[in-house]
Parts: structure tokens; C-alpha cells; sequence
């Protein structure tokens, strides 16, 4: 008995995938649940467990190529593990029955992909397996292609809504509504390299998750209209308060006290005064949050992700840390899903762990704002006209100046630096 395996459901608007690599060959045995080949998305990479035991049969995608949902794997004989152990002497004894009983077995998978369609002629019959295959487009909405047709639209540039991905007719007006980004310079054409120096160069694909964050900090730049206000923060109350409750603290809660948690509050109590900082465009809309899900951006051997922490403004000083701390460890292991990651209002970028000390962050689209973090640095400071040593950090509020003017984006840093150097502002609200 042949069992398919198929592409899983991966989540809300990823539609396709790459074949990363596959960790079985044909011919190999398998167990339940044991990983069959993982798929890579441009957000997150799904592991593909097998769903019986068995032995693998065939792999019809192999690595590198793109699948849609439920596109067709590999086929997986059922029980052939364990009568190929029990038959392995007589293998040995007669090696050419061996050999063809293998064949015949090879040929059966075709066989039973096209199982119970009539044969109509040759062409048909070949085809007949590798057709299913293949995920079909969906029918677009008539009404949705007469005025794609009419307004010189790209179905690319539609977001479809209808039911298996179908582009509905107010699919098309929300895309006509939307304003129209400046369109991307074209890259130089790459000069030819010099024969000498050909063979010292590698040329490596670029995984699909490194070309979506290239896209989207494009289309980032494109679209909104950026700018970047900076400021400076004292770390010197925050680096006291933690080095005198980070114990207690560790031994209450199970999770140390780190700088991320009192950032996040500070970023929280100045969205509450600025909530433009906390909203995104919709077509010719502003649409405001009455919430914050604090966006956490995070580096891992596979590029930048940024899990979210969902109500961030309801959790306390302990539960951020735990989140943090649990969205960081999957995201190093891969194992984030896509809703880890949707949803964010506002993100934190900390560049300071890596020692940058001072950049300009680009927005998360369709977020309008985020705030650069940076290296804590020793540097001399005019104090009541004395001079002296502070640990300080300077901070980026990278933001969308379509919706926040100047004065909410100056006013919402120097919220977040009062807070951050003096603590017991958040603890009064103030």
C-alpha cells in the first residue's frame, strides 16, 4: 500500500514553498513521525514529519523546488521496512529476483498516482500522474479579471481574499485605492569578473526567507516615508535597579531580570501618549490599536525574524522577560510559527547586543514606527555643571512621517528616555 505525503497547511497568506532538504533518500526506511525533508517559507521553515512507517518510495519535489499547500512530496510503501528485513537471506541467495522485484516495485508508484483514470492515449496516460502534482490556479472572480483587465493591473499586485486564494472584485478596488510605491531602481548589471579571480568567488541562492526581508525592507522604503529622530538615554538608574532586584527577582519569577522588559514598558507607556506611533495606513484610513503587540526583532543563522508578543501592555515585568525568552529560543531553533510572528503594532530592534553604537532602523511594514536599541558606552556628561561618567545608549525612533509629525515622533523618545532614567515614572503613570 502506497501513502502520500503532502505538503501541511502553512499557515495564513503563505501559499508556497521551497524544498530545503530532504533527510531521506529513496529506498530509505522510515518511522512514524520521523522528518522526511523540511520546507522552508519566506517567514518560517516547516519540518514535514512522515505519517507512516515504512520504506520511502519516490520523491517527487526535490530540494530547490517551489510546491504549493498540499502539493505531493513523496510516496511512502507501507510495511515495506519490515518485510525487506525478514526477506534480506533470501536477498543474499538469489540476488537477480532481488533486483527485479525491486523494479516491479519502483514501477508501481506511477501505476497507483494515476489509478482509476481510463487510459485516453498516450499523452494523457503519461501525464496523468505528474499533473496532480501540481497545485491549480484558482479561478479569479469574472468581475475581478474584466477590471484587473481594464485598470492594467497585475494579478501579482492584488492581495486575494476569496476562498483558495481567489482575487475578488474588492480585492481589486482595495489594490486601486492603495497608493502606488515609486518604483525600485534596477540594480547595476554585475561586471564580469576576471577569469583569475572566477575560481575564488562562490555563488550561493539566496533562501527564500533572505529574499522576502530584501523585498520587504524595499518595499518599506518605497512606500512610506521614513525618517529617523535620535536621543540619548542615562542607563545609570536601570542598570542600579537591576543589579539590586535581578537575584530576588531570578528567584521568584525563574527568569532573569533583563534590559528588554524596561524598554518595552518605556516603548508602551509613550505609544499610550502617541498613539500614532501604534497605527498603520489603510488605503486613505488610519487605523489606531488600542493595543500593543510589541514586536522583538531577533537575528538567527537564517536572517532577522521579529516574533511578537501578543498584549504586550497587559504583562507584567516577569511575563515579558519569560516571552522573550521562550520567542528567542524557538527562533534560534527554527522552530517559530507564522503566528509567532504576525500581528505586531511596534517593533524593538537591539542592535546594541551586536555593538553597533548608532543606526537607523528600517519599519516593519505596515507598522509606523521602531525603536533602535545600541551599545551601553561609558562617555562623559555635563551633570549640574560637573563633569562625569554615565553608561549611556543612544536611541532611533525610525518612523512613518506620512502619520506621525515631528512632534509626536520627538515626543514619544523623550517619553521612553524619561522613563528609562527615571523607573518609578512607570510605576506612577507619569
Amino acid at each position: 500500500m502506497s501513502t502520500e505525503v503532502r505538503v501541511p497547511t502553512l499557515g495564513e497568506s503563505v501559499t508556497e514553498a521551497t524544498v530545503a532538504t530532504w533527510f531521506k533518500k529513496p529506498g530509505d526506511s522510515v518511522a512514524v513521525d520521523e522528518m522526511l525533508c523540511e520546507l522552508e517559507t519566506d517567514k518560517v521553515t516547516v519540518e514535514v514529519p512522515s505519517p507512516v512507517a515504512g520504506t520511502l518510495s519516490e520523491i517527487v519535489a526535490a530540494e530547490g523546488d517551489t510546491v504549493g499547500v498540499d502539493a505531493l512530496l513523496a510516496q511512502i510503501s507501507e510495511g515495506e521496512a519490515d518485510s525487506a528485513k525478514a526477506e534480506a537471506p533470501k536477498a543474499d541467495a538469489k540476488p537477480e529476483k532481488s533486483s527485479a522485484d525491486q523494479a516491479a516495485k519502483a514501477e508501481d508508484v506511477p501505476t497507483a498516482a494515476g489509478a482509476g483514470s481510463p487510459a485516453t492515449g498516450g499523452t494523457d496516460t503519461v501525464n496523468a500522474g505528474p499533473e496532480e502534482t501540481k497545485p491549480r490556479d484558482p479561478e479569479d472572480a469574472p468581475s475581478a479579471t474584466k477590471m484587473m483587465a481594464e485598470k492594467g493591473i497585475d494579478r501579482d499586485a492584488v492581495t486575494a481574499t476569496g476562498k483558495d486564494g481567489r482575487v475578488m472584485k474588492e480585492d481589486v478596488l482595495k489594490a486601486l485605492s492603495q497608493p502606488k510605491p515609486a518604483e525600485a531602481p534596477k540594480s547595476a548589471p554585475r561586471p564580469a569578473t576576471a577569469a583569475d579571480q572566477a575560481d575564488r568567488e562562490e555563488r550561493v541562492k539566496m533562501t527564500r526567507l533572505r529574499q522576502t526581508i530584501a523585498k520587504r525592507l524595499k518595499d518599506s522604503q518605497n512606500t512610506a516615508a521614513m525618517l529617523t529622530t535620535y536621543n540619548e538615554v542615562d542607563m545609570t538608574e536601570i542598570m542600579a535597579l537591576r543589579d539590586e532586584y535581578k537575584d530576588l527577582f531570578l528567584k521568584k519569577h525563574g527568569v532573569k531580570l533583563g534590559f528588554m522588559s524596561f524598554f518595552t514598558k518605556a516603548c508602551i507607556h509613550a505609544l499610550h501618549e502617541v498613539p500614532e506611533v501604534n497605527a498603520e495606513i489603510d488605503g486613505t484610513d488610519v487605523v489606531y490599536k488600542n493595543y500593543v503587540n510589541m514586536g522583538i526583532a531577533a537575528g538567527t543563522p537564517t536572517g532577522l525574524v521579529v516574533p511578537v508578543l501578543k498584549d504586550a501592555d497587559q504583562m507584567s515585568f516577569a511575563g515579558i522577560e519569560k516571552a522573550i525568552g521562550e520567542m528567542g529560543a524557538k527562533a534560534r531553533d527554527g522552530k517559530l510559527s507564522m503566528a509567532d510572528m504576525q500581528g505586531g503594532t511596534f517593533t524593538i530592534s537591539n542592535g546594541g547586543v551586536y555593538g553597533s553604537l548608532m543606526s537607523s532602523p528600517i519599519l516593519n511594514p505596515p507598522q509606523s514606527g521602531i525603536l533602535g536599541m545600541h551599545k551601553i558606552q561609558d562617555r562623559p556628561m555635563a551633570i549640574n555643571g560637573q563633569v562625569v561618567i554615565r553608561p549611556m545608549m543612544y536611541l532611533a525612533l525610525s518612523y512613518d512621517h506620512r502619520i506621525v509629525d515631528g512632534k509626536g515622533a520627538v515626543t514619544f523618545l523623550v517619553r521612553v528616555k524619561e522613563a528609562l532614567e527615571d523607573p518609578r515614572r512607570l510605576l506612577m503613570d507619569l
